[in-house]
């Protein structure tokens, strides 16, 4: 199931039409850090602007300039190739006196203040959106989906960008937790990408099923509930109690990112996402073969939309809005436009 043909919480409003990501300028990215570089350390914090580049190339490029290893090039989220994005990277201070030997076209370095420690992944609050959609045919759909988006949350599929543009990630994931050999030795990074990969459709698919069944945002009796604000997981043994805090949005129901770690579900809660893996073929604890890239976990089945603004211009209309880290803005356009 490709991600534009994933059922949508707003399946019953129109697509609005229009175009996305005609150029670079349409999708603006800027990274909400979990804090800001103190003044002061060991390292130095750089507030990078990039376009046309991806993360990664930004990362070979500091490491070749600044004679330093890829490895000590911190980075708290990837951030796409086609957009204006801005981010923290870290470096060694030590490197400071080589900036100016730092080029790369397309990218520019707008700040570098000095911190205590390495920029680690996951070291940011959630990114905040800037996207233009062009030539809109129906702006009162647009609007009626964005209202319910904002109200509703946003249902938090992992991107297609998670799976590869072949789409086969995943496949090689479960190749690797099953123990079979895949046909080409996968490096660190591409092994941690396809085991992730294989644990985000298991979600996405959970996601689905919770959707179609109309407890998307609903709390079932088992279910692992996720406190809004901490982050914190329970089981639900009360959907009476925990049912008016969801529709509070005080805490939502987290899917399975399956590992030995994961916070079990109970009851009918639990029986059903076992079936999830024994359809797929696998068992929880294949997990175990991942090791450390497989620990499981619990992400939310839906996630707020922060400061939400819709403002047309002529035919155009500009979206900003918040996410936090690990969502997706495609999400909400697939939403919006309905491109399946």
């Amino acid at each position: 199931m490709t991600d534009s043909s994933l059922p949508r919480l707003t399946a019953d409003v129109p697509g609005c039409g229009g175009g996305f990501k005609l150029a670079p300028e349409d999708f603006e990215v800027e990274e909400l850090p979990a804090y800001l570089p103190s003044g002061e350390g060991t390292h130095l914090y750089l507030w990078v602007e990039k376009r046309g580049r991806d993360t990664r190339e930004v990362v070979r490029g500091l490491s070749q300039a600044l004679g330093v290893r890829e490895d000590d090039v911190g980075v708290a989220g990837m951030k796409d190739r086609q957009a204006v994005t801005r981010q923290w990277l870290s470096v060694p201070a030590i490197a400071e006196p080589r900036l100016g030997e730092f080029s790369l076209e397309g990218v520019r370095v707008l700040e570098a203040r000095r911190h205590g420690n390495k920029l680690r992944t996951g070291h940011l609050r959630g990114n905040r959106f800037r996207l233009r959609v062009r030539d809109v045919k129906d702006l009162d759909a647009a609007r009626e989906t964005f209202a319910r988006l904002s109200s509703q949350g946003v249902p938090n599929y992992f991107g297609e960008q998670r799976f590869g543009r072949a789409g086969d990630n995943a496949d090689q994931g479960k190749l690797l937790i099953l123990g079979q050999r895949l046909p080409k030795r996968p490096d660190r990074f591409q092994r941690k990408l396809f085991l992730s990969a294989f644990q985000s459709r298991l979600f996405n698919r959970a996601l689905v099923l919770r959707l179609l069944a109309g407890t998307f945002a609903t709390a079932l009796r088992g279910d692992v509930l996720r406190k809004e604000e901490t982050g914190g997981l329970f089981v639900c043994e009360a959907p009476e109690v925990d049912g008016p805090r969801v529709a509070s949005f005080e805490v939502s129901p987290a899917g399975p990112l399956f590992g030995p770690k994961m916070t079990a579900a109970q009851g009918e809660v639990a029986e059903w996402e076992a079936r999830l893996l024994a359809e797929e073929g696998v068992t929880a604890s294949d997990f175990q073969r991942g090791g450390g890239e497989t620990e499981g976990s619990r992400r939310p089945y839906r996630v707020r939309l922060g400061s939400p603004v819709l403002t047309p211009e002529g035919a155009d209309m500009w979206l900003t809005f918040e996410l936090p880290r690990g969502s997706y803005a495609t999400e909400v356009l697939h939403e919006l436009l309905k491109d399946g």
